[in-house]
Parts: C-alpha cells; structure tokens; sequence
C-alpha cells in the first residue's frame, strides 16, 4: 500500500513537471536583427511613407498545449525610429510626435491570446505611447519553430495591426489630414528559447 502510494506521488510530482515545462520561455532576437517593427502611414493619401524602430528587446511564452497562456511583453526605444530621412526623423521625435525627450519608451504588454487557426491568432494588450494606454488587437501568423544552426531553438512570428494617431495626442498628426490618421504596423519577431 505504502509503495502505491510513493508510485502515485512519483507520477503525479512527473505529471506536473512535464505540464509546468509545456510553456516555453523566448526572448527576442534583437541583437543579432531577426526581429523588426515596421509601419506605413499615407503621405498627403499620395503615396506610403515607410518607417521602423531600429531599438527595441522583448520576450514571449509560448504554450502549444494551452495558447490562452501565452504572453508577449516589448519595450521599444522611441528615439530610435527610422524614415529614412535625417530632418524627418528629427520631427518625428520632437514633441509634434513623440516627444522622446518625455516618453524615451514605448511599451506593449498581451493581456490575452486567442487561437484561430492552427498558426493564427488574435493577440490583444496594452500599447503605452506617448504616455498613453490603448488596447489594441494584433493579427499573428506562426511562421515556423525549430533548431538553428548554433544549438539553439527558435520560433517566429508575423503580426498585423493598425494604430490610430488621434489616440496619442500626437498635436501635429491632425495637420497631415485624415487620410494619415491610421499608421498600419507590421511585426517580424523571432525569438531563442531559454
């Protein structure tokens, strides 16, 4: 009875190991730039205006068994974005826009993740800019997951989403005209597990 009882125990401490390393913990490939935060906005509604942020870390936890559990938290450095035109970019960080010297920072963190499809979800959290909480609704692709070169193990994703100026108070959005008021943001994350 008393060896049941240590078998039961042995198998139960197992089971929940196995369950507690179902989640997997990734961060961010940022230093080596396999990751990219990118957006485009209509210049006057003649042509697109592309841009990224060249600075930014995060991590993310990925559980295939349960995806509601799975987490995305990403800082990035607003000072660091990039238009491809030096006077521009200057703008862009000035207090018109983002007003970096205030708000270095821009910070989303998941607060739910809905599976879709078998590589497709619906990624909701809190996006903080300019000093100013939104939530907002990503649409993810898994673009794939597996060995690299170097020992590690990595899983990458793909994201869609659209950001609203107005919410920001950005004072010198309403004069670029309604047709720059929605800036679409594509994401390109792959992360190494720990």
């Amino acid at each position: 009875m008393k060896f049941k009882m240590i078998v039961a125990s042995l198998c139960m401490a197992l089971f929940t190991s196995l369950s507690a390393q179902a989640a997997e913990n990734y961060v961010i490939d940022t230093q080596k730039h396999h990751a990219f935060i990118q957006f485009k906005v209509k210049h006057l509604g003649y042509s697109w205006l592309l841009g990224r942020f060249d600075a930014f870390t995060g991590s993310f936890t990925y559980d295939a068994k349960h995806p509601e559990k799975n987490s995305v938290k990403v800082i990035i450095d607003t000072a660091s974005i990039d238009s491809n035109h030096a006077k521009r970019d200057k703008h862009l960080r000035s207090a018109d826009f983002f007003d970096v010297g205030k708000y270095p920072t821009a910070t989303f963190e998941s607060t739910s993740y809905q599976a879709t499809g078998k590589n497709s979800a619906i990624l909701k959290g809190k996006l903080t800019l300019r000093g100013v909480t939104k939530e907002i609704a990503i649409d993810l692709t898994q673009i794939g997951a597996g060995p690299d070169p170097w020992g590690g193990y990595r899983r990458g994703f793909e994201g869609h989403t659209t950001l609203h100026l107005s919410d920001y108070h950005m004072p010198f959005a309403p004069k670029l005209g309604p047709v720059s008021e929605d800036v679409e943001l594509y994401l390109s994350i792959e992360g190494i597990r720990q």
